[in-house]
């Protein structure tokens, strides 16, 4: 689905003020949960990668990056999720070969590529199936607002664009629950991009900010005065869009489609059949490829991007405590 046009900042107040007494519901069944479920302590530490809506704010890339740091340091990291958009329940290992996004979801396929990613509807079940393969540290991808797993470092993504949206709850805004109580559970925000709405001023004083963007990868193909044809179903797609343009490529006209859309064959079919009129070459985001019928992934481009941090030691710093204490872990 496609996050409500209301749920932006600015973009009207009746339909939020007629859904806000639902949102007060949602908001004190979030709070129930959190306050009165039990949660499993984990032996290994445990970062969780979360945020306070409902749709993208560039957790896949983030618990990405992690994993490819704690690697660096000898860290056998490993992701567990639930794997939004699948018909799996788990616990099972995500792999490629075995599973597609319909079963698995998109994102724990992205994610398998880079570190060993388990799939669990239950969160503790997922851990103690990746600690008996092996794994000495998990990083959680989402959960923030699920307790029954304790986290040993809490990171809320927040899209500097977006920020928190129009701050209703759910389905009067994209609020999972009120940014102050969120706020307080979590070890720091992770801010993508420039900061356009606001957020670091709300959050001054409540948890440190960590700055960070998605850059396109460099070793990636070069776009520059090529004619591109970009399409997403991911939950920001102009955001995506904004860095093919960023790319200086020409972009001749842009398709969105709702968050981890399964793409047919027609639809895809027909994207092609419109880049060939137009003589340019469909380009789309790394989620969105899994998404799409293996045959037909030849003639598309992926754009890959990166988190690059503003401050490299603000994170170093955040990671050091867990790696030293899996090294004691381990000893």
């Amino acid at each position: 689905m496609k996050a409500p046009g209301f749920w932006t900042a600015g973009r009207g107040k009746i339909l939020p003020g007629l859904l806000s007494p639902l949102g007060l519901l949602y908001g004190m069944a979030t709070a129930a949960r959190l306050r009165f479920k039990k949660s499993w302590h984990c032996p290994i530490p445990i970062i969780c990668v979360g945020n306070l809506i409902a749709g993208g704010t560039g957790k896949t890339p983030l618990v990405l990056d992690l994993a490819k740091r704690l690697q660096a340091r000898q860290v056998s990291a490993h992701v567990v999720t639930r794997g939004y958009g699948g018909r799996e329940k788990g616990p099972l290992r995500v792999s490629n070969q075995r599973y597609d996004a319909r079963l698995v979801g998109d994102e724990p396929l992205l994610l398998s590529e880079t570190a060993p990613t388990w799939l669990s509807d239950e969160r503790p079940v997922g851990c103690r199936r990746a600690m008996t393969e092996g794994a000495n540290l998990i990083l959680l991808d989402d959960g923030f607002q699920d307790p029954t797993c304790e986290k040993t470092l809490s990171l809320v993504v927040v899209d500097g664009s977006y920020g928190f949206g129009n701050g209703q709850l759910i389905p009067a805004g994209p609020l999972r629950e009120p940014v102050a109580k969120g706020l307080k559970r979590a070890d720091a925000v992770v801010l993508i991009g420039d900061d356009t709405t606001g957020v670091e001023s709300m959050v001054a004083g409540k948890c440190p900010v960590l700055k960070a963007k998605l850059v396109p990868d460099m070793d990636g193909p070069s776009l520059d005065g090529k004619s591109m044809l970009p399409f997403a179903g991911i939950g920001n797609p102009e955001k995506f869009f904004d860095s093919v343009r960023a790319c200086k490529a020409n972009v001749e006209f842009t398709k969105s489609f709702g968050d981890h859309h399964h793409f047919t064959r027609g639809e895809i079919v027909t994207l092609i059949g419109e880049a060939d009129r137009l003589n340019a070459t469909l380009i789309t985001t790394t989620k969105d490829m899994v998404r799409i019928p293996p045959d037909l992934r030849s003639s598309i481009e992926v754009l890959t991007v990166n988190v690059v941090w503003e401050n490299e030691a603000e994170i170093s710093n955040l990671l050091e405590p867990l790696i030293t204490s899996v090294a004691n872990y381990v000893e």
